[in-house]
Protein backbone atom coordinates (compact mmCIF):
# COMPACT_ATOMS: atom_id res chain seq x y z
CA UNK A 1 0.00 0.00 0.00
CA UNK A 2 1.58 3.38 -0.64
CA UNK A 3 1.76 5.72 1.58
CA UNK A 4 0.43 9.10 1.65
CA UNK A 5 2.35 12.09 2.29
CA UNK A 6 1.11 15.63 3.40
CA UNK A 7 4.49 16.71 2.75
CA UNK A 8 3.63 20.69 1.56
CA UNK A 9 6.55 22.49 -0.50
CA UNK A 10 7.11 26.01 0.04
CA UNK A 11 8.62 27.91 -2.49
CA UNK A 12 11.46 30.71 -2.09
CA UNK A 13 10.35 33.76 -0.95
CA UNK A 14 9.79 36.44 -2.97
CA UNK A 15 12.44 38.89 -3.26
CA UNK A 16 11.02 42.45 -3.56
CA UNK A 17 14.42 44.31 -4.29
CA UNK A 18 13.89 47.57 -5.65
CA UNK A 19 15.41 48.07 -8.44
CA UNK A 20 17.62 50.86 -9.31
CA UNK A 21 16.01 54.02 -10.41
CA UNK A 22 18.60 54.95 -12.77
CA UNK A 23 18.87 51.07 -14.29
CA UNK A 24 14.71 51.12 -14.57
CA UNK A 25 14.38 54.13 -16.52
CA UNK A 26 13.09 56.32 -13.73
CA UNK A 27 15.78 58.69 -13.73
CA UNK A 28 18.23 60.40 -15.80
CA UNK A 29 21.68 58.94 -15.26
CA UNK A 30 23.02 62.28 -16.15
CA UNK A 31 21.95 65.70 -17.15
CA UNK A 32 23.73 68.46 -18.41
CA UNK A 33 22.85 71.46 -16.62
CA UNK A 34 24.69 73.95 -17.93
CA UNK A 35 23.47 73.26 -22.00
CA UNK A 36 20.32 75.20 -20.81
CA UNK A 37 22.03 78.42 -19.27
CA UNK A 38 24.32 78.57 -22.11
CA UNK A 39 22.47 77.46 -25.09
CA UNK A 40 19.02 78.63 -26.54
CA UNK A 41 17.61 74.73 -26.44
CA UNK A 42 15.40 73.84 -30.08
CA UNK A 43 14.86 70.31 -31.44
CA UNK A 44 15.95 67.57 -29.51
CA UNK A 45 16.08 63.88 -31.06
CA UNK A 46 16.80 60.66 -28.96
CA UNK A 47 20.15 58.39 -30.54
CA UNK A 48 21.71 55.50 -28.78
CA UNK A 49 24.94 55.40 -27.80
CA UNK A 50 27.88 52.24 -28.57
CA UNK A 51 29.17 51.62 -25.43
CA UNK A 52 31.40 48.95 -23.94
CA UNK A 53 30.33 46.82 -21.02
CA UNK A 54 32.28 48.69 -18.35
CA UNK A 55 30.85 52.23 -19.59
CA UNK A 56 27.18 51.34 -19.13
CA UNK A 57 27.66 49.56 -15.85
CA UNK A 58 29.70 52.91 -14.76
CA UNK A 59 26.41 54.93 -16.02
CA UNK A 60 24.49 52.74 -14.06
CA UNK A 61 26.37 53.72 -11.35
CA UNK A 62 26.40 57.57 -12.14
CA UNK A 63 29.63 58.28 -13.10
CA UNK A 64 28.73 59.98 -16.12
CA UNK A 65 29.33 63.76 -16.90
CA UNK A 66 28.17 65.39 -19.87
CA UNK A 67 28.77 68.97 -18.31
CA UNK A 68 31.87 69.83 -21.53
CA UNK A 69 30.31 67.08 -24.27
CA UNK A 70 28.77 67.93 -27.66
CA UNK A 71 28.10 66.25 -30.85
CA UNK A 72 29.71 66.14 -33.97
CA UNK A 73 28.49 64.96 -37.46
CA UNK A 74 31.55 63.77 -39.46
CA UNK A 75 30.74 61.42 -42.87
CA UNK A 76 27.31 60.84 -42.46
CA UNK A 77 28.01 59.61 -38.77
CA UNK A 78 27.60 61.17 -35.68
CA UNK A 79 29.48 60.86 -32.41
CA UNK A 80 29.87 62.27 -28.73
CA UNK A 81 32.86 64.23 -27.79
CA UNK A 82 33.96 64.96 -24.29
CA UNK A 83 31.59 63.17 -22.21
CA UNK A 84 33.53 61.89 -19.44
CA UNK A 85 32.15 57.92 -18.21
CA UNK A 86 34.53 57.02 -15.16
CA UNK A 87 36.15 54.12 -14.89
CA UNK A 88 33.91 50.79 -13.56
CA UNK A 89 34.76 50.07 -10.09
CA UNK A 90 34.94 46.55 -10.44
CA UNK A 91 36.62 46.60 -13.83
CA UNK A 92 39.97 45.20 -14.29
CA UNK A 93 43.20 46.44 -16.70
CA UNK A 94 40.77 46.17 -19.86
CA UNK A 95 38.74 49.50 -18.62
CA UNK A 96 37.56 51.96 -20.84
CA UNK A 97 39.43 55.41 -21.77
CA UNK A 98 36.86 57.82 -19.55
CA UNK A 99 37.03 60.71 -22.35
CA UNK A 100 37.32 58.59 -25.76
CA UNK A 101 34.72 59.27 -28.78
CA UNK A 102 31.74 57.72 -28.36
CA UNK A 103 29.49 56.57 -31.77
CA UNK A 104 25.50 57.56 -31.64
CA UNK A 105 23.14 55.81 -33.59
CA UNK A 106 20.75 57.81 -35.20
CA UNK A 107 19.05 57.17 -38.53
CA UNK A 108 19.66 58.38 -41.75
CA UNK A 109 16.12 60.75 -41.86
CA UNK A 110 17.72 61.74 -38.10
CA UNK A 111 21.23 62.61 -39.25
CA UNK A 112 20.13 64.30 -42.77
CA UNK A 113 17.78 66.61 -40.74
CA UNK A 114 20.33 67.64 -38.06
CA UNK A 115 23.19 67.60 -40.65
CA UNK A 116 21.25 70.45 -42.54
CA UNK A 117 20.66 72.47 -39.24
CA UNK A 118 23.76 72.11 -38.15
CA UNK A 119 25.06 73.73 -41.00
CA UNK A 120 23.79 77.14 -40.21
CA UNK A 121 25.94 79.12 -38.87
CA UNK A 122 25.50 79.44 -34.76
CA UNK A 123 24.40 75.89 -34.41
CA UNK A 124 25.81 73.12 -32.48
CA UNK A 125 24.60 69.66 -30.87
CA UNK A 126 24.27 69.34 -27.11
CA UNK A 127 23.65 66.40 -25.22
CA UNK A 128 21.13 67.08 -22.75
CA UNK A 129 20.70 63.87 -21.14
CA UNK A 130 21.83 60.50 -20.91
CA UNK A 131 19.08 57.70 -19.70
CA UNK A 132 18.33 53.90 -19.70
CA UNK A 133 14.88 52.62 -21.90
CA UNK A 134 14.41 49.25 -22.44
CA UNK A 135 17.82 48.60 -20.75
CA UNK A 136 19.77 50.49 -23.42
CA UNK A 137 21.53 53.77 -22.52
CA UNK A 138 19.89 56.92 -24.82
CA UNK A 139 21.20 60.10 -25.52
CA UNK A 140 18.93 63.19 -25.53
CA UNK A 141 20.92 65.45 -28.22
CA UNK A 142 19.38 69.12 -28.66
CA UNK A 143 19.92 71.73 -31.72
CA UNK A 144 21.41 74.76 -29.99
CA UNK A 145 22.56 78.34 -30.41
CA UNK A 146 24.84 80.33 -27.52
CA UNK A 147 23.49 82.69 -25.71
CA UNK A 148 25.06 85.77 -24.75
CA UNK A 149 25.63 87.10 -21.50
CA UNK A 150 22.54 89.78 -21.52
CA UNK A 151 20.67 86.60 -22.53
CA UNK A 152 21.57 84.96 -19.45
CA UNK A 153 20.96 88.26 -17.56
CA UNK A 154 17.18 88.25 -19.43
CA UNK A 155 16.36 84.68 -18.30
CA UNK A 156 17.49 84.67 -15.24
CA UNK A 157 15.52 88.16 -14.68
CA UNK A 158 12.47 86.39 -16.09
CA UNK A 159 12.85 83.32 -13.76
CA UNK A 160 13.17 85.47 -10.57
CA UNK A 161 9.60 87.02 -11.83
CA UNK A 162 8.13 83.95 -12.34
CA UNK A 163 9.03 82.65 -8.72
CA UNK A 164 8.05 85.92 -7.11
CA UNK A 165 4.25 85.86 -8.62
CA UNK A 166 4.32 81.99 -7.73
CA UNK A 167 5.45 83.05 -4.34
CA UNK A 168 2.45 85.98 -3.97
CA UNK A 169 0.36 83.31 -5.30
CA UNK A 170 0.98 80.95 -2.92
CA UNK A 171 0.91 83.80 -0.11
CA UNK A 172 -2.40 84.97 -1.07
CA UNK A 173 -4.00 81.23 -0.82
CA UNK A 174 -3.04 80.63 2.76
CA UNK A 175 -4.94 83.85 4.08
Amino acid sequence: MARSTTHSTTSAPQKNKPRDPVAAGQRDAAVNRSASHNYFLSDRVEAGIALRGTEVKSIREGKANLKDAYGLLKDGEAFLLNAHIGAYSHGNSMNHDSLRTRKLLLNKEELRKLFGKTQQKGFTLVPTRLYFRNGRVKCELALAKGKQDWDKRETERRREADKEARAAIARSQRQ
